[in-house]
């Protein structure tokens, strides 16, 4: 099992100060309480929705978590001199004197792990690793990097010793030692996390709806499962079937098509007619389309997906609908976390999300994001907002902040 339990980052695009979010359940007794999984001594959250005004860094929070996890897999590939991707707080003098830095916590089977770096454009300058047990608070340190060198525990990491001088400045240490450390190691637990901490968009398909069109092809439980949610939804078709054409260039497509029922005058079924997905169904059934193979390949193999833009292109009851399968312990029984941003205020309900599953991101006067959790605001009064208030209303009345502020002339 795997499981995210808190991003920060620092310098990065609109964040500048060091910024977290956490994804571990508060001591709060809010419903549904099922939202919170408990596994030993650690209760994190099956969801987490973000919050914010349009240009306020909510799709920053979550191209950090993209662009590190990007950086950890792609990292062994790197030659000697290629730059980093460095995109620093512009609005700053001081940004491009300082680097950036990702840092996520998180859980491999019964270990918990603490992995972050620091970076400038042409190199790393610090990576740490620390991990304990999901059953101690107490951290060990695994290696901690500086310009000065790379300092390894050699009686726990021992797969890091020796690779020390054969890290490039531009490559991290734990991507390396993954690939030359040998099997059933410390840096392969947290490369399978990073394989499976997966982060999309909602508004673009960004090569993932490839991999529902392979699911369809070629994964009979994948495609058992996504075809459930569709017929769950009622979105009016009753089969997929996919088709795999050679083009003339030798290389292959696959076509998706859609089985709809066409009626006589009175009303009964005369024969099937198949659309080709990618021409004629709504915009609102290919993004689900699209969405259905990361989400149920998430589901069944209880991964941790990141979605911006979740309610896209979709009607708030549909996006309340995965939010709901994701909260689901019978529907999500491997625990598989979703963590989305949204402008869909219908899923502002007690009903749905508990006060520590809700994060705002707001910009300050100085076009820097901060990011902050329901639980933790203080409204005017001195009071916190209560979990049988009517957050909705009062997230768009401006109660909570994190909302466009419009001017009328």
């Amino acid at each position: 099992m795997i499981a995210l339990l808190e991003f920060s980052v620092l310098n990065f695009r609109s964040f500048f100060t060091k910024r977290s979010i956490s994804f571990v359940a508060s001591s709060i007794k809010d419903e549904p309480r099922e939202n919170v999984v408990s596994f030993d001594r650690v209760k994190y959250l099956r969801t987490s929705a973000v919050y914010g005004a349009n240009s306020s860094g909510k799709t920053n929070l979550l191209l950090a978590m993209g662009a590190m996890t990007l950086m950890v897999k792609e990292s062994a590939k790197l030659n000697d001199g290629d730059n980093l991707p460095y995109d620093p707080f512009a609005l700053s003098t001081l940004s491009r004197t300082k680097p950036t830095m990702f840092e996520v916590t998180f859980i491999v089977g019964n270990q918990k792990f603490r992995y972050g770096y620091e970076f400038n454009e042409e190199r790393i300058t610090s990576e740490w690793l620390y991990n304990s047990t999901t059953k101690s608070a107490k951290e060990t340190v695994l290696f901690v990097r500086t310009l000065d060198g790379i300092a390894i525990n050699e009686d726990i990491f021992k797969e890091g010793i020796g690779l020390e001088v054969k890290t490039n400045d531009n490559r991290l240490f734990v991507s390396l030692v993954a690939q030359l450390g040998g099997e059933d190691t410390i840096s392969k637990k947290v490369m399978s996390f990073f394989r499976d901490f997966n982060v999309i968009s909602g508004l673009t398909d960004y090569g993932y709806h490839d991999i529902t069109k392979n699911i369809f092809l070629t994964e009979a439980d994948e495609a058992k499962g996504a075809m459930n949610l569709f017929k769950e939804l009622q979105l009016g078709f009753s089969e997929i079937m996919a088709k795999e054409l050679k083009e003339e260039n030798g290389k292959t497509e696959i076509n998706i098509y859609t089985r709809h029922p066409v009626y006589t005058r009175n009303g009964r079924i005369k024969r099937n007619m198949y659309f080709n997905m990618d021409y004629m169904e709504s915009a609102g059934s290919k993004k689900l389309f699209e969405l259905a193979g990361p989400i149920i390949n998430t589901l069944l193999k209880g991964k941790v997906l990141v979605i911006d833009e979740l309610d896209a292109k979709m009607h708030p009851l549909i996006s309340r609908h995965i939010v709901d399968i994701f909260n689901n312990p019978e529907k999500n029984p491997k625990n598989a976390q979703l963590i989305f941003s949204t402008h869909d205020t219908h899923l502002l309900s007690s009903s749905v999300l508990r006060r520590d599953q809700i994060w705002f991101t707001e910009k300050d006067e100085r076009e820097e994001t901060d990011v902050y959790s329901m639980k933790d605001i203080l409204l005017p009064d001195g009071s916190k907002p209560r979990s049988d208030s009517n957050l909705e209303k009062n997230y768009i009345m401006g109660r909570y902040g994190a909302i466009p502020f419009i001017l009328n002339n």
